[in-house]
């Protein structure tokens, strides 16, 4: 189990994007609704399935600028970007809680790529296989940027 104290429990949402298209860049927004077994309200990932919401830490972003590529918020096609929590370092099954309300289970850290998607040729790389963590809906709500995050423990379903 990963606890806040891993973290200095200053886990909070940097970041907030979505999109029309899958494959695509998303667009920076200050809040998101999130609906129960759905995921981001107006997002082309939403749907019921296993990668409702995804996250991507800042740190790994930053990792990227450092590299030398040319990215921001929104350009891996994460819906919420974060600072102060390594996600793969998180198991599969922990609840986590976005700022007073919603609630998400972490169903899938990476995922495959059948091909180099518009993401890939836009910004030289595509981090979401290797350090994109996908979560689906238990508590919908409203979350902004600045909210923080908290870890619960997985379900006991």
């Amino acid at each position: 189990m990963v606890d806040e104290k891993t973290y200095g429990g200053s886990m909070r949402i940097l970041s907030i994007a979505k999109s029309n298209k899958k494959g695509t860049r998303k667009t920076p927004v200050d809040s998101v609704d999130l609906r129960i077994n759905h995921g981001v309200v107006g997002d082309a990932h939403a749907g019921t399935w296993e990668r409702q919401v995804s996250f991507l830490a800042v740190e790994r972003i930053e990792e990227c600028k450092a590299r030398g590529l040319n990215v921001t918020f929104g350009d891996f096609a994460e819906n919420i970007a974060t600072e102060g929590i390594d996600w793969k370092c998180v198991p599969l099954g922990t609840r986590v809680r976005l700022g007073d309300s919603a609630v998400v289970e972490i169903t899938k850290i990476g995922k495959e790529c059948h091909k180099k998607c518009a993401i890939y040729y836009q910004a030289g790389d595509c981090i979401m296989p290797r350090e994109g963590v996908f979560a689906r809906v238990l508590e919908g709500g409203t979350v902004r940027c600045g909210d923080l995050i908290t870890l619960l423990p997985p379900s006991s379903s």
